[in-house]
């Protein structure tokens, strides 16, 4: 496998092993109790953040399209203080995560599915924990249905599945994806945008349209922000532009419910209140009562709160995660 590259305040990790390095640099109290950690890909390295003993398989936590693993910053701490391991990954292209190679696309619920086998495969567990936020949690439904006797138990907070879309509009908009993909191959450094922290954090409030919380966006940036090399005081996003384009790879309802037949782990589902708005809401519904038909158990619970509600209280969540995770 490809030796991952230094990236932010990732230690380098020599081929074969698994570079850990204990961070302290948060300034937020119950946030810096976690260990960075580099997982080689051929195309460069997965990062993400290990909260709890290293001795002990983790609970594999996913956040959702263009965040990063800063999303359970709320959640994990209070997880490892219940006796809970958890390994928060930055998916590529996102936070401190290598970007795929020049000319490749993001297929981003399919692409999860093999991410997520890559790190079970370097480190060779089986009988999985995940826990997914958004299109995590569309990432551990695909994976829990893709191997349904390798998954122990999923959560998924605030999507049941991966997102189907209107059928007519998402052909409509294939032409233009693909080419809006490719005119970001002629980005060059210098038409990057970057902007003045103060700047950076009102773009990502407004992007999140009441979503995340201010310090919760703060939270985020903390992996999704990095400074231009010329220009002072002045960062850049480091997520991948290309990530924008996710038109491509969304699935029909009839696949969606033929995989929602295949899983037989345990499912928790937690929905917020007021979160996510979909092309059609009465699909969340019909997917759990599909997975129900076949899986050995399946707990919905619905709280209050926006799509990030883990990321804007962590206890609205962590207490029912909790019980789940020891029934």
């Amino acid at each position: 496998m490809a030796e991952p590259v230094m990236n932010g305040n990732l230690a380098v990790k020599h081929e074969g092993e698994l570079s850990i390095r204990e961070s302290k640099s948060s300034k937020v109290t119950g946030l810096d109790d976690f260990q960075e950690v580099t997982i080689p890909v051929p195309w460069g390295h997965i990062a993400g953040k290990w909260w709890g003993p290293q001795n002990t398989q983790p609970i594999i936590a996913i956040h959702g399209w263009q965040d990063n693993c800063g999303t359970f910053d709320k959640v994990a701490p209070l997880l490892k203080a219940r006796g809970h391991s958890v390994l928060c990954i930055d998916l590529p292209g996102h936070g401190f995560s290598s970007h795929l190679a020049e000319g490749h696309k993001y297929y981003i619920w399919w692409d999860g599915v093999h991410y997520l086998r890559r790190i079970v495969k370097y480190f060779k567990w089986s009988d999985i924990i995940v826990l997914g936020h958004s299109l995590g949690g569309g990432i551990a439904f695909l994976y829990a249905a893709v191997y349904p006797k390798e998954v122990r138990k999923y959560i998924s907070i605030d999507l049941a599945s991966p997102s189907v879309r209107d059928l007519k509009k998402s052909c409509d908009v294939l032409g233009y994806a693909i080419d809006k993909f490719l005119s970001y191959e002629m980005l060059t450094q210098d038409s990057v945008p970057c902007y003045p922290y103060n700047e950076m954090l009102d773009i990502l409030v407004d992007a999140h349209k009441g979503s995340v919380t201010r310090e919760g966006c703060e939270i985020l940036l903390k992996r999704g922000m990095k400074p231009a090399k010329d220009k002072e005081g002045h960062f850049y996003f480091t997520r991948d532009p290309r990530l924008k384009l996710s038109a491509l790879g969304f699935l029909t309802l009839e696949q969606v419910m033929e995989l929602a037949s295949r899983i037989i782990c345990e499912v928790m589902n937690i929905r917020a209140k007021t979160g996510l708005k979909t092309d059609a809401p009465q699909n969340y519904d019909l997917v759990l009562d599909k997975i129900s038909e076949s899986a050995k158990k399946v707990e919905r619970h619905v709280v209050e709160g926006t799509h990030h509600l883990h990321l804007n209280d962590g206890n609205s969540v962590a207490g029912v995660i909790h019980d789940f995770l020891i029934s």
